[in-house]
């Protein structure tokens, strides 16, 4: 545990070093290929980073962030498009932290009013959202210790409803960070997914909105215009659309490489192709629905109750079909109970070296106190794989 705290320090070192490098960049070499030459080791640095991380609770979010947002920005950047492109240059602090973390700055609007209201709303989502999350873990722990009694699919949907308070997490706390450090309001990476009425409200609104900005600009709008050629205007979209969910296929299959390692070394990649299956159906049906909306306009329209249920329905049973075995047969959920005990020993520690310090105060004592003798011995010690 120790060994891999040291390495998360070091990769998350180096990448703002790498990012220091890239701004540099940005101001000495105009847009175009001299940049993207002059981009490409940082590029591969970025990518092999996660590499020196084995855990899911921080290899994970690191591979997704640096290993696949981080590489695609500065694809963008090299063009001078994307988030990291602006006029006037973003300061570097800025510049870091939106090329390191799956942020968006929240455009600032000239009514006080408003921006005193936003941020007041913003804080009190976020506690919510931290106060949901906790309750749902709190729910759900105690349940693994009982999964030998419940059909398979319950416990797939138990690790699905996990997955997802897990991304809010690690994105509200990414938000949080930057918040505080830099005084900016962020917009939001998740808008209430489970309310979508349709595929394309999903994908391209509500559901990892860092992700759709990543991919919009870099693959979706190239082939967009490539096809736009042969095939018009009005047809173009459709095999943008599955061009961009085949990559969006390839680099799920390249996060799941970086958390099944055991090791800190290259190893034989064996693809999960039932994530690639995921999202290559998925973007065949947005497809065939955007082809039915051009075709026939509105005179093709579900109610929006059935249309919400069709959604809500596809998309959850297509995840605890093909997704979430993905992530079960990359022992994702094995690797976390381990990390859990690992954490649980390490709060062990704490607790007895400064429950007589700091922790002497009521309040501090009574939340730590909580998570130590509740909350983590529960986690660490139910079985997840």
């Amino acid at each position: 545990m120790e060994g891999e705290i040291n390495n998360f320090i070091m990769v998350w070192t180096i990448a703002a070093a790498t990012m220091s490098y890239c701004h540099t960049i940005g101001n000495l070499i105009s847009h175009g290929t001299p940049r993207l030459i002059a981009l490409i080791p940082a590029i591969i640095l970025l990518f092999l980073l996660p590499l020196r991380l084995t855990s899911i609770h921080l290899g994970g979010p690191t591979s997704f962030f640096l290993g696949w947002l981080s590489t695609f920005k500065l694809f963008l950047f090299a063009f001078n498009k994307g988030p990291l492109s602006s006029n006037p240059p973003l300061s570097l602090p800025h510049f870091i932290s939106l090329a390191t973390l799956p942020i968006k700055f929240q455009h600032q609007t000239h009514n006080n009013n408003l921006i005193k209201d936003h941020k007041s709303n913003s804080k009190q989502t976020l506690r919510y959202t931290y106060a949901i999350i906790i309750i749902i873990l709190a729910l759900l722990i105690p349940l693994y210790s009982k999964k030998e009694n419940f059909h398979p699919k319950f416990v797939y949907l138990l690790y699905a409803i996990h997955m997802y308070i897990g991304l809010e997490f690690f994105f509200a706390l990414a938000s949080t960070f930057t918040t505080k450090l830099l005084s900016v309001e962020l917009e939001p990476q998740f808008d209430k997914p489970y309310l979508s009425t349709s595929l394309q409200e999903f994908w391209g609104k509500r559901w990892n909105i860092t992700v759709n900005r990543v991919l919009h600009p870099t693959v979706y709008e190239p082939v967009k215009t490539f096809c736009s050629r042969w095939i018009g205007r009005k047809w173009a979209p459709l095999p943008a659309i599955l061009a961009t969910f085949t990559m969006s296929a390839i680099m799920h299959e390249v996060v799941f490489y970086y958390i099944k390692r055991e090791k800190r070394t290259w190893e034989t990649w064996e693809p999960s192709w039932d994530a690639t299956c995921f999202f290559i159906l998925h973007g065949v049906c947005l497809a065939v629905q955007v082809a039915v909306r051009k075709a026939f306009g509105e005179k093709v329209r579900l109610p929006t109750v059935v249309s919400w249920l069709l959604t809500v329905v596809f998309v959850m049973y297509t995840t605890l079909w093909l997704f979430v075995p993905a992530l079960v047969r990359c022992r994702v959920y094995e690797k976390a109970s381990r990390e859990l005990n690992a954490l649980n020993e390490f709060l062990n520690d704490v607790y007895d070296a400064v429950r007589f310090g700091f922790l002497s105060q009521p309040f501090i004592h009574y939340i730590f106190v909580s998570l130590h003798v509740f909350i983590f011995p529960l986690m660490a010690n139910q079985p997840m794989d």
